[in-house]
This record gives structure tokens, C-alpha cells and sequence, in this order.
């Protein structure tokens, strides 16, 4: 992360700060003349909502565009697979292993604290009726819900028409992201038995669509130190303290879980699979863990996370030099556990109950958004927003927590940095252990 854009997301949760003290004031100053908050609700209406708007739709406006670009491209970057033999095949085992099982706890977390599910009856409904037109049509669904059959799932990700799934009234609301992703890695597999010439100008034409819509991302961002704080504003005013409780709740378990996962989990890979004690291993990469919590970039991290892994670690070259570059950009533990966490603490918010099956899919598109995301400032913010609607939940929910998103960057991105290490340090015990 540039200078530049650290004091961007300083600004942000500066918003947050201010947007939401704001709120709690007009709150208390209403609670003595109700005429004040009930024109603090209208100039949120009418002035504040559409600000938070435009910034939200630009973010809708490159869902689609920007999930297929970057998940085919980055498909079609592997090249053959099977040359890279034992070292891929246990990096990329680990990789989805990982952040499975983060995605897992992350979900664990949040049914059992339910932070978003503390809203009362009331406040619910306020919600539902000011955002929610997609999360009654979404709970009315429920209602309807096919059985899950091998056909259900065969219609969910290859639909009859491909465009249809993305445009028009969709009564299955999966049908919009998951025909999308199996289509960008049938195209990227089949990009790999193109000339090399013909594959390169495919990846160029790719990460060209990727870079276009990664500026209109950062267009949005621009905007976000004001319509933060506009949207979290408007939320309080209208909703009341309660929804800053379910945040605070919200940040403080995806923190732990995030701390679980990485002195957790990790832990109990080091200790079974190398000859490593748990604390020796992380006394020895302090140093990035820490460069990772500061910078909240894994790119920024990878020259440090190198000279550990070799000097300290004694990871072969050649390991370190395939699985930390390969891992900072496709092993996102911690984003794709922050993205499981984000889509349900918001259908919890809106009332909208994710059964053990479309938990199970939310888990599945988290890993993969995570994998697409990779390399792209801001990305995750319109992956998260079409993930929300795929599940028939008002994306603007993401405004709710996008104020806090700074601190909890710096986490995912040392737990992202810390799994890459870990991997690589696994791999090279592994593949010296078959070469013997």
C-alpha cells in the first residue's frame, strides 16, 4: 500500500469516526427536540443516501466485468500446472486448504456470535424497509427453496443462457456469480492450449479489462472519505445506537478469528508437518508479520518475507522463489475469511437466514473472490458487494462496515503474509522429502 492510499484508508476510518459520533449526537440531541432528528432522517434521504450512492454503484458497476477479467487471467497465468509437478501440487493444495478452513472459522464465528442477529425486532424492520427490497424478496425465496438436487446444482452454475444469469429477473439470485466464475476458468483452462503468442495477447487483453476496471474502483475510493461517513450517518440517525453495536461486535470476532486462524491453525500445520516449534517459527518472522500489519500490502511485504524465508528459515530458493510470489497473490487466507465474515454479518443484519447449504456455496465463492481479488487494490470491495448479491442482500450493506475495513486490512494482510510463509515452509519440507 502507497503513502497515498494509506492516508486514503486513514481518511476513511477518520469518516467512520466522524460519521458515526455525528449520528450518536444527533441521536441524543433528538431524544430532547424530535424535530432535529427527524430533519437530521430527511437531509440523510435526501442529500446524504444519494452521495453514499454513487459511490456504491460504481463499485456495482464493475462486478461482473472485474471478477471475470481477473479470475480468467489469473487461471490462465498458471500455464500447465502438471510441469511444475510435486511443488504446485502441494502449494495449491495448502493454498485452498487454508483458506477453506479460514473461510470455516470465520463462519463458526459469526453464527456463534451473531452480532448482526442482535438487532431487535424493530430495528429490522426499520432496516428491511429502508434498504432491504432484495432481502424480502430473498426471505420470500426461502420459503420456496428446491430441494437440492444434482440437476439444482447443474442449473446453478450452467444455466440454459449465460447472459440471463447476469441481466434481467433472475429467480435463482446464485445464478448470477456462480455461472460467471465457472465460465472464467473454463476460459482460462482453455486459454492455456492457445499459441504462446495467441495466450499472451489473451493475458494482455485480460489484465488490460482488469486495469480499467481497478481505475473505476479507485474513482470510488476518491469518494469514499466522504460517503463513509454520509452513509454511516444516515444508517445511525435512522436505525440508532444498536447498529454500532453489532460493528464493534462484528470488528472484534472477525479480529479474533483472524488471530485464531494464524497462531492457531498454522500453529498445528507447523508443529505436524515440519520440524518447527510454533513460537521459534513466528520469533523468526516477526519481522514481516510485522512489515504486514503496517504496510497492508502483501506485495510491499514479499522482499522481507523472502529474506526470512531463505536466511532464517532455511527455505531452499527455489521453493521460496515459486510459493511467496505465487502465495501473494492467490493464497488470501484472511480476505477470504474478512468476505465470508462481511456477506453474513450483513444478512444477519438484514434478517436474512443462510441455511447450512447456501453457507456451504458462500464458503466455496469466498475462496474463489479471494483468488480473483489477488493484486488488486480496492478489489474486494465490488467482489463483496456481488457476493451480498448473489445471496439476495442489499449491497449497500457494505457501507455499514467499509468505515472499518482499515484495521481489519491490516489483519487479513498479515494473516495473508503469515500463510504464505507457513506454506512455504511446508512445501520445502515436502518436496525435499520425496526427493529423497
Amino acid at each position: 500500500m502507497s503513502l497515498d492510499s494509506r492516508g486514503l484508508a486513514n481518511r476513511i476510518l477518520l469518516g467512520l469516526g466522524i460519521g458515526a459520533a455525528a449520528g450518536a449526537l444527533t441521536l441524543l440531541l433528538g431524544s430532547v427536540f424530535p424535530p432535529l432528528l427527524s430533519g437530521a432522517r430527511s437531509v440523510a434521504t435526501h442529500v446524504l443516501d444519494p452521495l453514499g450512492q454513487v459511490f456504491l454503484r460504481l463499485l456495482f458497476f464493475v462486478v461482473i466485468p472485474l471478477v471475470f477479467s481477473s479470475l480468467a487471467g489469473g487461471v490462465l497465468q498458471l500455464g500447465d500446472v502438471r510441469r511444475l509437478g510435486p511443488l504446485a501440487g502441494h502449494a495449491f493444495l495448502l493454498f485452498f486448504l487454508n483458506m477453506a478452513i479460514a473461510v470455516a472459522l470465520g463462519l463458526l464465528m459469526m453464527n456463534a456470535l451473531d452480532p448482526g442477529g442482535r438487532l431487535d425486532e424493530a430495528t429490522q424492520s426499520r432496516l428491511m424497509s429502508e434498504y432491504g427490497g432484495a432481502a424480502q424478496q430473498q426471505v420470500a425465496r426461502q420459503a420456496q427453496t428446491p430441494d437440492m438436487t444434482p440437476m439444482t446444482f447443474v442449473d446453478m452454475f450452467m444455466p440454459r443462457n449465460l447472459l440471463g444469469a447476469f441481466v434481467g429477473n433472475n429467480r435463482n439470485a446464485l445464478g448470477e456469480v456462480l455461472p460467471l466464475i465457472l465460465f472464467a476458468i473454463l476460459l482460462g483452462v482453455a486459454g492455456m492450449r492457445l499459441a504462446p503468442e495467441r495466450r499472451q495477447r489473451l493475458q494482455e487483453g485480460l489484465e488490460t479489462v482488469t486495469e480499467l476496471m481497478t481505475g473505476i474502483v479507485h474513482f470510488a475510493l476518491r469518494l469514499a472519505p466522504y460517503a463513509v461517513p454520509a452513509l454511516i450517518y444516515s444508517v445511525v440517525v435512522k436505525i440508532g445506537f444498536d447498529i454500532l453495536v453489532a460493528l464493534g461486535l462484528f470488528v472484534l470476532g472477525c479480529g479474533a478469528v483472524m488471530l485464531l486462524h494464524l497462531f492457531g491453525t498454522l500453529s498445528v500445520w507447523i508443529r505436524a508437518w515440519t520440524g518447527w516449534r510454533p513460537v521459534a517459527f513466528f520469533r523468526e518472522i516477526r519481522d514481516v508479520l510485522i512489515t504486514a500489519f503496517s504496510t497492508s500490502s502483501s506485495s510491499a511485504t514479499l522482499p522481507t518475507a523472502l529474506a526470512a524465508a531463505r536466511e532464517r528459515l532455511g527455505i531452499s530458493p527455489p521453493t521460496a522463489g515459486f510459493v511467496l510470489p505465487l502465495g501473494a497473490t492467490v493464497n488470501m487466507s484472511g480476505t477470504a475469511l474478512y468476505e465470508g465474515c462481511v456477506v453474513l454479518f450483513v444478512a444477519q443484519i438484514f434478517g436474512v437466514d443462510l441455511g447450512f447449504t447456501q453457507q456451504i456455496i458462500l464458503l466455496v465463492l469466498a475462496v474463489l473472490s479471494a483468488v480473483a481479488v489477488s493484486g488488486i487494490p480496492g478489489g474486494s470491495l465490488p467482489l463483496i458487494a456481488g457476493l451480498l448479491v448473489t445471496f439476495g442482500i442489499p449491497p449497500e450493506g457494505i457501507g455499514i462496515v467499509l468505515g472499518a475495513d482499515r484495521l481489519l486490512d491490516m489483519m487479513r494482510t498479515t494473516v495473508n503474509v503469515g500463510a504464505d510463509i507457513v506454506t512455504a515452509t511446508i512445501v520445502d519440507e515436502r518436496v525435499r522429502r520425496d526427493a529423497r
